[in-house]
């Protein structure tokens, strides 16, 4: 299949819900290359974690990548299949750096850009650090170089030795939801707490600096006042290296500004997620008793359900998005130079020429290779970690509340999206029991 599109390259990482209209040259191109296009080339907002818009079943049935209209008016690509979605994802021909995806716009996709004030200016140090060490932008051996500095803490066999601390802060917060009572929210009451606690453990946050580390990165920040808090733990943990990933990297050949940059990136990265994860999980789980029941009959399916829970409840709509450096052909798809790519990890995850019956939730499913995580050099560097978190987490919340039941999610209705690149909102997840 040939598929092009036309415009420039993106400004934006978001598409806009409003607009419907697809433009005579992308349905003309679409039908030339032989590709049926549907009407609606802007992701859907009807969808939920558990059941996702109909819509993405459509457009796998139209073919393994459509046209998709970005917000800042330019087209691109949305790729729908799972086979294409991982060879894009593993392929070095698709750029991830800023400067061909400014993250420039950070409005909601459901509403238009606030009028806000501008945010203070960084200093040449802080524009440095995040140039050169955001890792989730980069590419090449500067991406490798950065990643590899940080992998040993998150590789499987240390979280096998980090297994006892998990379970030790998911016992604290089983703890402070039983003495809280019911109903309770889940996801502020407990999985956000787990995830941020275990995110100031591996990454060395002193102790009286972990408040701070919430109020910064789960609250409204500017990315000058994280910067400058960022500063400050890399400072305080200098004085007091431990076995933790800040102490790593000072102990490195790293410059203090990549230092800097990768703390900033590391602190920014995968603690909401795993938060949804595990609130997301417990609401799939209360919404299908039949699948509840095989978990507590059998708890060692825990392993293979949080795979099922990562390709079910999958948070991203579309990952970050790449931008082919070249003509590629990949699969069968041509896809031109500088066209934007994004890959919609919901719809690879529920592609039935993958998976038996996606749509139907089973703890006992073999769900090993779905994409949830990513997939390839960019996959998540945390995902052993996050794999140990959620399991103790709805393992030990099963056990101490044996007849929890759901009173209210709000992510069982469309939510706005939670971030400009569109991901999932986890709402709150009210649960009682008694």
């Amino acid at each position: 299949m040939s598929i092009h599109v036309s415009g420039e390259t993106a400004s934006h990482d978001v598409t806009n819900p409003h607009s419907n209209a697809v433009s005579p040259e992308v349905a003309a191109a679409a039908a030339a290359a032989g590709c049926p296009f549907h009407a609606a080339s802007v992701l859907p907002t009807d969808g939920t974690p558990t059941h996702p818009s109909p819509r993405f079943a459509e457009w796998r049935e139209t073919g393994p990548a459509l046209p998709l209209d970005y917000n800042d008016g330019h087209r691109g690509l949305v790729v729908t299949q799972y086979d294409l979605a991982r060879a894009v994802l593993e392929d070095p021909r698709f750029s991830m750096r800023p400067d061909r995806m400014p993250l420039s716009d950070t409005a909601p996709l459901h509403e238009s850009p606030p009028e806000a004030a501008p945010e203070p200016e960084l200093d040449d140090n802080a524009r440095e650090a995040l140039d050169t060490a955001s890792v989730l932008f980069l590419d090449g051996d500067q991406h490798l170089r950065l990643r590899r500095s940080i992998t040993g803490r998150f590789s499987a066999k240390s979280m096998r030795d980090r297994r006892a601390i998990v379970k030790q802060i998911v016992a604290r917060q089983v703890e402070h939801v039983l003495a809280h009572g019911a109903p309770i929210d889940l996801f502020t009451e407990y999985a956000r707490p787990i995830a941020a606690a275990n995110h100031c453990d591996v990454l060395g946050i002193p102790a009286e600096l972990a408040d701070e580390f919430r109020a910064k990165f789960e609250g409204v920040a500017t990315t000058r006042d994280r910067m400058d808090y960022v500063r400050r733990v890399v400072d305080a943990r200098a004085t007091d290296l431990g076995e933790n990933t800040i102490s790593d990297l000072l102990r490195s050949d790293l410059s203090r500004n990549e230092v800097d940059g990768l703390v900033m990136t590391l602190m920014s990265s995968g603690r909401d997620s795993v938060a949804y994860m595990i609130s997301t999980s417990m609401v799939a789980l209360l919404t299908n008793p039949e699948q509840l029941a095989k978990l507590r009959d059998d708890p060692s399916l825990i392993q293979g359900a949080v795979e099922e829970f990562m390709r079910y409840g999958t948070m991203f709509l579309t990952v970050f998005r790449r931008t082919a450096t070249e003509d590629v052909t990949i699969l069968g798809v041509d896809i031109p130079n500088g066209t934007s790519v994004s890959v919609s990890t919901v719809s690879a995850n529920r592609d039935d020429r993958h998976w038996e019956d996606p749509a139907t939730f089973d703890v006992t499913r073999d769900a090993f290779g779905h994409v949830g995580f990513g997939h390839g050099a960019h996959g998540c560097v945390g995902q052993q970690l996050a794999r140990v978190e959620i399991s103790e987490a709805i393992t030990q919340l099963l056990a101490a509340i044996p007849d929890v039941r759901l009173e209210e999610a709000e992510q069982l209705s469309p939510l706005p999206f939670a971030h400009p690149v569109a991901t999932y909102e986890a709402g709150a997840v009210v649960v009682a029991w008694g």
